[in-house]
C-alpha cells in the first residue's frame, strides 16, 4: 500500500475510534481478511481490457475498461478472484421516462411491489444456499488450523458466500436501474432496517417471548437476505444519475390504511393486503 494512503487510513481509523462509540481501537491489517492494497502513480489504460500498474506491470481484466485518466487504484480479493477499482468523473444523463410517478413497497415474500401492479420476486439467495454454506462451514471446522486442506475448505466456503452476494447485488441493480431510468418520481418507505435486524427477544423475559425468539431470528435473517438498505442506497444515487426524484415517505405514515381514491383511513391487519372500503362491505 502507498505510504500516504496508509497514513490517511490510520487517521480515519483514529477519528472513528474517538468519535464513534461502536468503533474500537485501530488494529493492524491481517493477511487473509479483506485482502486489498492501494496503488497510485503512473497508471494507464493501454487497451480495452489492459491496464498498466506501477511495480506490477500490465494486467489484463475480464471486463472492458473505460478510456479515462486514472490516478489511483485499489486491488482487492474476493474468494479466489482479484478485482481492480478506480474513480473517474461520470457525467449523469437524464433518460426518457415511461411513467411520471410510481410507488414501491419492498418486502420479504415479494422483493418489490409497485403501484402499477408489477412485482419483482425475491431471489432469497442466502436461503437457497444455506445448506451448502452449512456443509462447507462444517468442513472448515473439521480441518486442522494452518493446514493446506483448511485453506482449500475456506476458499470453497468463500466462493459460495461470494455467489450469494453477487446474486443479491445483481437483482437489486436490475430493479433500481429500471426504476430510476423509467420513472420521474419514485416513492419508497423509510424503513428502520437496523432496528428490524436487531429485533430479538430477551432470553430473560417471559416463556412466550422465549418461544418466539427463533421466529424473530428467522425474520431478521430474511430481512438481511433482501438487502433493504442496499436497495435504498442504490436507488438514491441512480436517481441522481438518470434525472429522477426520490421521495422517501415517513415510516410512521399509515399508507396501507388510507384509500387511494377517497382518502378514508381504517385499520389494516398484517394478514390483509387488499384495501376494502367499509361502505362496500
Amino acid at each position: 500500500m502507498h505510504q500516504g494512503q496508509a497514513l490517511r487510513d490510520l487517521e480515519r481509523a483514529f477519528k472513528n475510534f474517538l468519535n464513534i462509540p461502536r468503533c474500537g481501537f485501530p488494529k493492524f491489517k491481517k493477511k487473509g481478511r479483506k485482502d486489498s492494497f492501494y496503488l497510485e502513480g503512473s497508471i494507464k489504460i493501454t487497451q480495452g481490457n489492459y491496464i498498466q500498474l506501477p511495480r506490477i506491470g500490465v494486467v489484463k481484466t475480464y471486463e472492458i475498461l473505460p478510456s479515462v485518466p486514472v490516478k489511483n487504484v485499489t486491488i482487492s480479493k474476493r474468494a479466489d478472484s482479484w478485482y481492480i477499482s478506480f474513480k473517474y468523473d461520470f457525467e449523469p444523463y437524464p433518460t426518457q421516462k415511461q411513467r411520471e410517478i410510481i410507488g414501491v413497497d419492498i418486502g420479504i415474500n415479494t422483493l418489490a411491489t409497485c403501484s402499477d401492479g408489477s412485482k419483482f420476486a425475491n431471489v432469497k439467495a442466502y436461503r437457497k444456499a444455506k445448506k451448502q454454506l452449512v456443509r462447507h462451514q462444517r468442513a472448515v471446522s473439521k480441518k486442522v488450523i494452518g493446514s493446506k486442506n483448511r485453506l482449500k475448505a475456506v476458499k470453497k466456503l468463500a466462493k459460495v458466500h461470494k455467489k450469494v452476494a453477487d446474486i443479491r447485488a445483481d437483482t437489486l441493480h436490475k430493479l433500481t436501474t429500471w426504476l430510476a431510468k423509467n420513472h420521474s418520481t419514485i416513492v419508497i418507505e423509510d424503513l428502520n432496517v437496523s432496528g428490524m435486524l436487531k429485533k430479538r427477544c430477551d432470553p430473560a423475559t417471559t416463556p412466550v417471548a422465549r418461544e418466539r425468539a427463533p421466529r424473530h431470528h428467522k425474520l431478521a435473517s430474511a430481512i438481511a437476505d433482501c438487502g433493504f438498505y442496499e436497495f435504498k442506497r442504490q436507488l438514491t444515487y441512480k436517481c441522481e444519475w438518470y434525472g429522477s426524484e426520490l421521495v422517501i415517505a415517513d415510516r410512521f405514515y399509515p399508507s396501507s390504511q388510507i384509500c387511494s381514491n377517497c382518502g378514508h383511513q381504517q385499520k389494516m391487519p398484517l394478514h390483509l393486503r387488499t384495501y376494502v372500503s367499509a361502505a362496500l362491505r
